[in-house]
């Protein structure tokens, strides 16, 4: 059927690195076989009937020009403005809303936006848009403070996303909640003509400020699934019961092959508060021959999850699981993801392997993929590992937490981790040969205290052991995606586009005004060569900073277009099936694989795939910005007393009201209102974050440092204002004062990705593995 391309072929031609390809050349690049072209071809003429395509010059496959409205999806940037993403793809892309230009509109919703064309950009037509309708709400739950105004009881929503005041008019008496509790707020009315929007209350979480009340709001304004169903949870208990019964001890006795490998030396290395593990390495060396084998052993949670089942459908809304701290909303119920999924020390887990030889220069021989039986020999937690490395152990003393197993490390253990280190240089070297990037943006962790307060924070740990644990999963990833591809078998690949040329473009003038030059062809070899110049040096911030906005973001799909950080032309998420939903669809064909079903299988629907990638390419994003909402909060909180206190802030973003100066210490960034800087009078080049004084023509520019004052802070409102002080001076002692007449181009920008510094999978993520751990990358691309 014809349309189980057109999903497909949609989402290709809106990537904004696309280039007009005829038929057979589209066919090739999403990787339809030769025997499906046909199908594939009445795609394209559906389409094309439908208006939904366009066949060009040279019978070349685009999208249709912008119409005069737009259908699609809001998503706001926290600097003010937004885009629609189209339902319908068309060959601008998205849509751009500037500031105040979104009516009520609000993350996620479904929307329609007048277009108003705005000349010419770089030879193309430029658009903006204006929201005229809302057509569907993604959500009309909100959380806030209950107060009182005269004889009027109102909550005003806490965040960016909708700021009008909610009317109560029942508070239930003196049964309802108490005045100033927080609680969470249903709209009912939005009062389209101009009133206030009219609630109910349907939660009191408590008092404001509390960790658990703070986590609470921030789930449920977020929308996150946090309890499961009663089936689900019962088919999660039936799960571990039947895995209970099974006898490990007897392979054969299974329902199919299982290698028992749990005599052998394989290790998790996690951060210390982690819950549950997902992966555990093996390794051995040939000296004779030169020869590594990495073995790679992930949970093998899609045999405790059928696909179909209740368990699978909750599995599948959530997306992935979401981290916070000390508290983790989980893809999976724990009994399945803190249990008899999680490879824990000492314990008889399924897994499935990963095995990859490699050559002593790090070059891959081959790979081959078993279902498998360990036993984890050890649990590591990364410093321990780096001692071993390091030689601060002989091969005993050091312990996670105590216990009969605890005196030593062991012989094979060490030797295992001084053979991981050696093998994850060569492999590091060979990718970085290939092109692979490293960005050098800063990290934090958070410290609480036992309140779950913010007292504290401090660099991230960097061990080489993360970078190790970083290299085997991409590794591993990159072998079942390349495995996959020889198979003709379509999954969800991780894909990470090449940044678009008008990007480039900018990022060149950028780079040009830094005093730095870039080839007008730019590859990773050339990025990489320009981050490595600036190491070390006052502008490496503000460089790092703009590359990283010029990446698209990493997202799931189908296609076969690779990905751009980690210069893999294929690659996919297989190595975290416990908290990712994505990963546990590549275990259950790369289960079919092992078992020699997939030969007799049809192909799978690309464009149900497809809408699967958007899905869980949206639930990744809406984890990330719960995430980094709650951590926001909590440093906000600490910073209430902190307010007069002067800092050297960053400049991370310009926009036409002003700068936006990042606290290095706590990676929070704060506004610097340009209103409130005097009498002077700037010129603003938000695309290549440049201010200059009109009178004094002193400049500052995107990564330079302010000198600057806390002057107020709004938790509710998520805002932190900020103020010069006569010390303000950027990287080159300029100076900055006056008042601003907001000239030339404001930001239209996308907001930054987020993720880690070379592109690759580091475990512990965003909020920590076990959702204690309350690291922060703000700013970094995630993969």
């Amino acid at each position: 059927m014809p349309e189980r391309y057109t999903d497909t072929i949609l989402k290709y031609l809106a990537e904004r690195s696309y280039q007009p390809l005829k038929p057979r050349q589209l066919a090739r690049r999403i990787g339809v076989d030769e025997e499906d072209y046909g199908t594939f071809r009445d795609a394209v003429r559906q389409l094309e009937e439908q208006g939904r395509v366009v066949l060009g010059n040279k019978n070349a496959v685009t999208l249709p020009r912008m119409g005069d409205t737009v259908i699609g999806t809001y998503r706001p940037n926290p600097r003010g403005f937004g885009f629609v993403i189209p339902e319908d793809p068309n060959a601008h892309g998205d849509l751009f809303i500037p500031p105040n230009a979104n009516g009520t509109a609000m993350t996620g919703d479904e929307v329609r936006a007048k277009v108003i064309k705005r000349g010419r950009r770089d030879g193309e037509d430029a658009y903006e848009g204006r929201i005229v309708e809302v057509i569907h709400r993604a959500t009309n739950r909100f959380v806030g403070i209950l107060e009182t105004a005269g004889d009027m009881h109102f909550v005003n929503p806490e965040g960016k996303r909708f700021t009008q005041p909610i009317v109560i008019r029942d508070v239930g008496g003196q049964a309802g909640p108490i005045l100033g509790t927080k609680v969470a707020v249903e709209i009912v009315d939005y009062n389209a003509k101009g009133d206030l929007p009219v609630g109910v209350i349907v939660e009191e979480l408590g008092e404001p400020g509390e960790l658990d009340v703070e986590t609470d709001a921030v789930i449920m304004a977020y929308g996150l699934p946090d309890a499961f169903s009663d089936e689900a949870l019962d088919e999660a208990r039936q799960a571990v019961r039947s895995f209970n019964r099974l006898d490990l001890d007897d392979p054969s006795r299974l329902d199919h092959r299982r290698e028992d490998i749990s005599d052998q030396t394989i290790i998790t290395i996690d951060p210390p508060d982690a819950r549950d593990y997902d992966d555990a390495i093996s390794i051995d060396y040939d000296g004779k021959s030169g020869v590594w084998t990495l073995g790679v052993h992930i949970a093998d949670v899609s045999h405790f999850v059928p696909d179909g089942s209740v368990l699978d459908e909750e599995a599948r809304q959530r997306g992935t699981s979401v981290y916070f701290p000390r508290r983790v909303v989980p893809m999976l119920p724990e009994i399945l993801s803190n249990g008899v999924c999680s490879l824990q020390e000492y314990q008889k887990r399924f897994v499935k392997s990963v095995y990859i030889r490699y050559g002593d220069d790090g070059e891959v021989i081959d790979s081959r993929f078993a279902e498998s039986i360990i036993q984890s020999a050890r649990r590591l937690t990364y410093r321990q590992a780096q001692d071993i490395i390091d030689g601060r152990t002989a091969g005993g003393g050091g312990s996670y937490g105590g216990g009969r197993h605890s005196a030593g490390y062991g012989k094979k253990v060490v030797k295992a981790i001084r053979w991981m280190h050696e093998l994850a240089r060569r492999i590091e070297k060979r990718r970085e040969a290939n092109g692979m990037l490293h960005l050098d943006l800063p990290a934090v962790e958070l410290i609480l205290d036992d309140a779950g307060k913010v007292v504290d924070a401090e660099p991230e740990d960097q061990s080489y052991t993360h970078t190790i644990i970083e290299m085997f999963m991409v590794e591993a990833n990159e072998a079942v995606a390349r495995r996959m591809a020889k198979e003709d078998r379509n999954i969800l690949r991780r894909v990470h586009p090449d940044p678009d040329k008008t990007e480039n473009k900018d990022l060149q003038a950028f780079i040009s005004a830094c005093g730095h030059k870039l080839p007008k062809q730019m590859d990773r070899h050339a990025i990489q060569a320009l981050l490595d110049s600036v190491k070390g040096r006052p502008e490496s911030y503000a460089v790092n900073l703009a590359i990283l906005k010029t990446f698209q973001q990493a997202e799931y799909s189908p296609m076969k277009i690779g990905h751009f950080a980690l210069a893999s032309s294929d690659y996919c998420h297989f190595t975290s099936p416990i908290r990712r939903y994505a990963d546990l669809t590549v275990h259950r064909t790369v289960a079919r694989f092992c078992r020699g079903e997939l030969e007799h299988e049809p192909p799978e629907d690309i464009s149900e795939l497809t809408r699967l990638g958007e899905a869980l390419s949206a639930c990744d994003r809406r984890a990330d910005d719960a995430a980094d909402e709650l951590r926001e909060v909590l440093v906000l909180q600490l910073l209430e007393s902190k307010q007069g206190e002067v800092f050297d802030g960053v400049i991370t973003g310009v926009a036409k009201f002003g700068m936006f100066v990042q606290w290095p210490k706590y990676l929070i960034d704060g506004l610097v209102r340009f209103d409130d800087l005097g009498n002077e009078t700037f010129d603003v080049d938000a695309k290549q974050g440049v201010v200059r004084g009109k009178d004094t023509g002193q400049t500052v520019r995107l990564g330079d440092r302010l000198n600057v004052q806390v002057a107020s802070v709004d938790v509710a409102r998520r805002q932190l204002d900020l103020v010069p002080t006569k010390k303000t001076t950027g990287k080159n002692g300029t100076s900055s004062g006056g008042k601003s007449k907001k000239s030339k181009k404001s930001n239209k920008g996308r907001k930054g990705k987020s993720g880690n510094k070379s592109g690759g999978q580091r475990k512990g993520g965003k909020g920590g593995k076990s959702g204690k751990s309350n690291k922060s990358r703000k700013g970094r691309k995630k993969t």
